[in-house]
């Protein structure tokens, strides 16, 4: 006599959706990690670049300067993978459309800002004179698109608050809007700052920040989108 077996379904297992839209997330949380470790590790070895001084977008000039454009080619890409991880993950409810689209206009400037390079300044690369230097058309678009991802970014915070405070999830509110508000004032301080040394440096802080926020947020998506979580 043969015994028929039925295999239980496994309840762990993703649906096709549910998996695509983890592997999205996912950019998002090794977006930020991978922009900055290797940014850091750039600054921190590459001749004559002071960390306190110059900002990161500086590094793409130079012999080594390719590294530092393929970083912001991957953060790009990244980000604009998590957009639309983000995207499926909060539909429906307050913020699904614009949260996506503001993150992945953060993510296109990405790529604007590492095809026009940053103007070499302040004695970087070695050779370079002193000093803040001439800004040409491709240094003038560098900042345009940051100023674009950047205020992109920083408003995409505030709807993600918006979205969290709706839902009683009060933490996480008061997080998305803090970001928003210490990346403003570092954008702000490097803006105005005139290459002063606090500047820079609250604009490094600030990077650190806004990456750590989309890193965590991907991350919590991503555990709310598990089987378990289903």
């Amino acid at each position: 006599m043969t015994q028929q077996m039925t295999r239980p379904a496994n309840p762990a297992t993703c649906d096709p959706r549910t998996s695509v839209t983890r592997s999205l997330l996912g950019y998002g949380v090794i977006a930020g990690p991978v922009y900055i470790v290797v940014s850091l590790a750039q600054a921190l070895t590459r001749d004559g670049f002071d960390l306190a001084r110059h900002p990161w977008s500086m590094l793409a000039n130079g012999d080594l300067g390719w590294i530092q454009i393929t970083n912001f080619m991957v953060g790009a890409l990244t980000t604009v993978a998590c957009a639309v991880g983000l995207r499926r993950a909060l539909t429906p409810g307050r913020g699904a459309t614009w949260a996506p689209r503001l993150v992945g206009a953060y993510g296109v400037s990405l790529l604007g800002a590492g095809i026009f390079r940053a103007d070499p300044a302040m004695g970087f690369p070695v050779g370079t004179p002193q000093g803040p230097g001439a800004i040409s058309w491709h240094g003038m678009l560098h900042f345009a698109c940051g100023a674009v991802g950047f205020l992109c970014v920083i408003a995409a915070c505030f709807v993600i608050g918006r979205r969290f405070a709706a839902a009683k999830r009060p933490g996480w509110a008061v997080y998305s809007r803090l970001t928003g508000v210490l990346f403003l004032a570092a954008f702000a301080a490097v803006a105005t700052g005139a290459g002063a040394i606090w500047a820079n440096l609250s604009f490094v802080a600030g990077i650190v920040i806004i990456w750590a926020w989309l890193s965590a947020l991907s991350l919590h998506l991503y555990r709310q989108s598990t089987p378990e979580h289903a």
